[in-house]
């Protein structure tokens, strides 16, 4: 909870303009921000653009976050995945809708690792990468996968209904029900 007062500071101090609490901001949250870019577009310098972009957003907007629509982490965390899809969209191939699978076939989320990242901060997204995947592997096949390739691949719901051969209703529900099933797992750990 700590946490999230802090950055909720920090953003209002953006908003007015504080350049030091901006540059706390990305010292806090850009990591962070920046493992889940490179998870989503797996590409290094299209990770790097998005964050990029993101932050500028950060320092444009700051001043439209509202608390009580949620947490600082996720208002960030919000906009750096919108960039994502963004960028998917017009850099990704339409016919690039493939799913990867373990030899098992079971789908897992993929390991990145910023190599310039300071080990304390791989050791917090590690924990939290963690966590989701131990909550991931509590969802249906078809929830984690339907939720994997919206949130980290930027699948639109007909992408989805595509690429596992199901009807659209059925993927909204699939993609509803693992979110809802993630967010009370997260929460209770």
């Amino acid at each position: 909870m700590q946490d999230a007062v802090r950055l909720q500071a920090l953003i209002t101090s953006t908003a007015s303009g504080d350049v030091q609490a901006f540059r706390h901001l990305y010292e806090e949250m850009g990591s962070h921000l920046f493992a889940l870019l490179l998870r989503m577009l797996k590409r290094r310098d299209w990770a790097e653009e998005a964050l990029q972009d993101s932050l500028l957003k950060v320092w444009r907007k700051s001043e439209t976050y509202d608390p009580a629509k949620g947490s600082p982490s996720t208002w960030l965390f919000t906009i750096a995945r919108h960039r994502a899809l963004d960028l998917l969209r017009q850099k990704r191939p339409e016919d690039s809708m493939t799913i990867e699978n373990d030899e098992d076939g079971s789908s897992t989320m993929m390991d990145v690792v910023d190599e310039d990242e300071n080990p304390e901060a791989r050791a917090i997204e590690g924990e939290g990468m963690g966590r989701l995947e131990r909550c991931m592997q509590g969802l249906l096949d078809s929830e984690r996968k339907s939720v994997m390739l919206a949130y980290y691949e930027g699948y639109t719901h007909p992408e989805l209904a595509t690429a596992l051969d199901a009807p659209l209703g059925t993927v909204k529900s699939w993609v509803r029900r693992g979110l809802s099933k993630l967010r009370a797992c997260l929460e209770s750990q």
